[in-house]
């Protein structure tokens, strides 16, 4: 008798395009992902654009430590989408269409309170926000401004993040990407009229990009809501949604976050603290790093989908023969961004940085682009291992990576080496590497409860 005869019948996940075409299901599904992920962060690259073409480099540096304050405060709260789209893909799979409809309703309630309560209880506290962040002088109140304006927009981000893992979670990857593209438009008009100013509308700089994202932001909320209540539905009726599991997940992803996020700003404080060029360099290469990273996820969001689909219809076979396939594509295109961030270099550097910080730029560039392939593996396996609701594993291994790279980190700033930002991503590296070793043998072999290890 067959592994799959054993674990599962041949039923409706059988019929599963993925069944039959793998590879061409991963794809097709994965490339909307791509294009929408590249579209979410292209909001970051072009107020950097925009931003540096202000005179100096403070305010470049207030947009990066403006923009990884925004994305730390937000980040926080990313189990709406991700723990969303994995009780919503294994509804699917189970054909739960019931419990679907509970829990993306309850989510995005959820995330509309909670951004509420962030907009109200962060605002006091921006200064101090900024000065943790190694903000000085004129870059300090060039980022309170930013952190001000972006605030605003908080119950949008959270209400979009929710609706996205909800539609994701049914395999509805283009309706993201329509999305994405519509507010990323949308911020790209409003940052030319509010930066520089343009008629009757006076030049705002670094505040006009926050008001520019926070619009385009609301703008997104709106949309996505409009189609989930089309595609999947929405109820105020949500007894039985699962709010305990939804909470457990989320405290979870909360500290899973928690400790990301203090890796991030643990480099972003001491790249800061070593000069204006050194934390404009350092914003530049950030924001490609997190392009890059996303771009490198949309097989791990694929992946999650399929996952929890198979593991939803109790298909156990399927759900390991999609993680397989999932790390292979993703370390072949982690190669393949290599190559084309090695050969970019330059375009990149005329795009983002001052032309003062040139010189610092150039070397940290080089071990991003090197280390790609190994971040291509920890983004795939964070997605299987979501697919699976596998949250406190991965909880649990960040903690332990950050431990590690934060020494690392921390050794820098102490020692305060030449060339500061080639040894702040190399102990990026260095935790990147430990995340893809705790995600990989989880699978193989499938070291503890792992979900994914083979039944008898």
């Amino acid at each position: 008798m067959t592994e799959r005869g054993i674990e599962a019948p041949e039923s409706a996940p059988s019929l599963h395009p993925f069944a039959a075409r793998p590879n061409r299901t991963l794809l097709g599904l994965a490339f909307p992902v791509l294009f929408s992920l590249v579209a979410e962060p292209f909001t970051g690259l072009a107020d950097t654009a925009f931003v540096a073409r202000l005179p100096g480099s403070a305010p470049v540096a207030a947009l990066g430590i403006g923009a990884m304050a925004f994305s730390s405060i937000f980040w926080m709260f990313n189990f709406l989408g991700i723990g969303t789209q994995t009780e919503v893909a294994q509804a699917e799979g189970g054909g739960s269409s019931g419990h679907a409809v509970k829990t993306v309703s309850l989510a995005c309630v959820l995330a509309g309170g909670i951004g509420v309560l962030l907009m109200l209880g962060v605002l006091p506290f921006l200064g101090g926000i900024a000065d943790l962040l190694g903000a000085e002088g004129a870059v300090e109140g060039l980022a309170h401004d930013y952190m001000y304006y972006r605030l605003l927009g908080a119950p949008g981000v959270l209400v979009s993040v929710a609706c996205f893992g909800a539609l994701r979670g049914v395999q509805d990857m283009r309706t993201p990407l329509y999305v994405a593209v519509g507010v990323n438009a949308v911020n790209v008009l409003l940052d030319w009229l509010l930066i520089f100013g343009a008629g009757p509308l006076p030049p705002m700089g670094v505040s006009g990009a926050a008001i520019a994202s926070t619009c385009s932001q609301w703008v997104g909320a709106v949309w996505s809501l409009m189609v989930v209540s089309r595609r999947i539905g929405l109820t105020w009726h949500m007894k039985g949604a699962g709010v305990a599991r939804l909470f457990r997940v989320g405290g979870d992803l909360f500290l899973r976050t928690g400790a990301l996020l203090v890796f991030l700003m643990l480099c972003t404080r001491v790249a800061n603290r070593s000069g204006a060029d050194q934390g404009a360099a350092y914003q530049a290469v950030r924001q490609f790093f997190i392009f890059s990273a996303l771009f490198l996820d949309a097989f791990a969001i694929t992946g999650q989908s399929l996952v929890g689909y198979f593991l939803g219809a109790r298909n156990f076979f399927q759900a390991r023969r999609v993680a397989r396939i999932v790390c292979c594509w993703s370390l072949g295109t982690g190669a393949v961004m290599t190559c084309l961030m090695l050969l970019g270099e330059g375009v990149v550097a005329w795009l983002l940085v001052p032309p003062t910080a040139y010189a610092v730029f150039g070397p940290g560039w080089i071990v991003v682009a090197l280390s790609q392939p190994v971040g291509a593996l920890s983004f795939a396996t964070d997605g299987i291992h979501w697919g699976t609701g596998d949250f406190r594993y991965l909880r649990n291994a960040m903690i332990a990576a950050t431990l590690i790279g934060g020494v690392a980190v921390l050794l820098v700033e102490s020692l305060r080496p030449d060339h500061v930002l080639v040894y702040v991503w190399l102990a990026t590296a260095l935790w990147t590497t430990v995340r893809a070793g705790f995600g990989l043998v989880r699978i193989w072999p499938g070291i503890g409860r792992a979900p994914l290890r083979k039944r008898a």
